[in-house]
């Protein structure tokens, strides 16, 4: 995929937060997190089940729009469900 996913939210505490992911090729993706209160970029935290649900809603309505690769959309799917069986 060329482009990145980027997605904002709103925390429990009135925060807003943005997530942003890039595929790195060879079946990586990274995850950076930025919360609106702070100055810097996260690149440690891990992604929640919630943050891998929203990605691959994400990823599936871009393949529905033509706009994503179906095997970026498996990948994600693949690492979701490694991501919850650990």
């Amino acid at each position: 995929m060329k482009r990145n996913i980027e997605w904002k939210e709103k925390l429990d505490d009135g925060v807003k937060r943005t997530i942003r992911i890039t595929f790195l090729g060879q079946g990586k993706v990274k995850w950076q997190f930025k919360r609106s209160d702070e100055e810097m970029w996260d690149y440690d935290t891990p992604a929640s089940s919630e943050d891998w649900k929203t990605l691959e809603e994400k990823m599936n309505a871009l393949y529905n729009r033509r706009r994503a690769a179906f095997r970026d959309l498996e990948l994600i799917r693949a690492m979701r469900k490694e991501h919850d069986q650990l």
